[in-house]
């Protein structure tokens, strides 16, 4: 059976002032019900795991409320990291972990932060990754591209092997400029590099050590202290040195350059819920194309949270208990949290992040 890892970092700075560097989106229910991005990670992943076989490594500052949302996870399956690496070192210290308990177990890589609209599509095509990941490759699930999109990497694929889907997986591509994008559509052997990975414990680590030998002798002293009274101390003297590097640049592009690599084709309603844009595109609207997030009531359960006249395409998400107003407005984003308020237009939703990184330049940290 597939163990399950989810790497619950990062802070959503597109998603300002709604997500925050304390309480980041994995932990908002951003999913049209009330259960959270993370709680909604998991619950997908019922078919292929159970509780004790999944896995979440996550920031000291979200630990707590990671175990408030999944009471049903093991305290030990919760793995905490003491500052932010990048995805290599979480993800290589919780297959070094599950190691120990398995040598040859399976695992699986899945964001905590993403939407899937037809779960029982990602589960099937997540099981022939698995298939691929028992014969000793590692797996990527790879998105169908719908559009030429420029803000996210490529997988360029060779042709079909065997009886399956799986394709190999040639080279690992950077965003591209959109003249690029548009090629990548047009060729037909490009799928969107969704960061969802499916392999061996053993062969990763393998080709961690061959690729990173420091940050598989890291993760190896520190697994091999897991569970034992030492593990804070070894933990927190040898997570600092690791190389801060995503899984991407570490293992991925020369293990695909090594032809290690292959992927698995999914059109399953795949979205990365990156800005507020995005949000409102795929969650439900109103028949004037208005998207409210948590609609109905406001923060004390009474007055409603807002009043749309004359509006549309607007995405309103009322956090303060205020009543949110709009008159004849139209493709705007309105977010209104208890310290902060952000009203931009639709086709700006990227640029939110240069905010938080102007608030963190001025040193107002409290608002980040």
């Amino acid at each position: 059976m597939l163990f399950a890892v989810i790497p619950a970092g990062g802070s959503g700075t597109r998603l300002w002032p709604l997500s925050r560097a304390g309480h980041p989106k994995f932990l908002h229910p951003l999913t049209g019900t009330d259960r959270s991005l993370l709680q909604a990670t998991v619950d997908r992943l019922a078919p292929l795991t159970t509780p004790d076989r999944t896995l979440v490594v996550t920031g000291a500052a979200h630990v707590a409320a990671v175990a408030r949302q999944l009471t049903g996870l093991p305290e030990e399956n919760i793995l905490v990291e003491p500052s932010p690496r990048d995805s290599c070192a979480a993800i290589a210290l919780a297959a070094a972990v599950i190691a120990l308990r398995e040598p040859d177990a399976v695992m699986g890589s899945f964001a905590a932060d993403h939407l899937i609209g037809d779960p029982a599509r990602w589960a099937d095509t997540v099981r022939e990754a698995v298939r691929g990941a028992e014969q000793g490759l590692l797996m990527t699930v790879g998105i169908t591209p719908t559009r030429a999109e420029t803000g996210y990497g490529y997988l360029e694929c060779g042709d079909p092997a065997g009886d399956g889907s799986r394709r190999p997986v040639t080279e690992f591509k950077e965003k591209p400029a959109a003249e690029v994008a548009e090629a990548y559509l047009r060729s037909g052997r490009h799928l969107w590099n969704a960061s969802m990975f499916v392999w061996r414990v053993d062969v990763f680590l393998a080709e961690l050590a061959r690729q990173q030998p420091a940050l598989h002798a890291g993760v190896t002293a520190i697994a091999a202290a897991w569970g034992r009274p030492e593990q804070d101390d070894v933990l927190g003297t040898v997570w600092p040195t690791l190389p801060k590097i995503s899984v991407d640049y570490a293992v991925m592009e020369g293990a695909a350059a090594a032809g290690r690599v292959a992927t698995v084709p999914g059109d399953f309603g795949w979205n990365d819920v990156g800005d507020f844009h995005t949000l409102g595109e795929v969650l439900p609207a109103d028949p004037a194309g208005n998207v409210v997030l948590g609609a109905g009531a406001g923060a004390d359960g009474g007055k409603p949270g807002v009043l749309l006249r004359d509006s549309s395409g607007l995405v309103v998400v009322p956090q303060s208990g205020r009543l949110v107003a709009t008159v004849g407005v139209h493709d705007l984003i309105v977010v209104d949290t208890p310290d902060a308020v952000l009203v931009c237009p639709r086709d700006r939703a990227q640029d939110v992040k240069q905010l938080v990184d102007e608030l963190k330049e001025r040193g107002e940290e409290g608002y980040v």
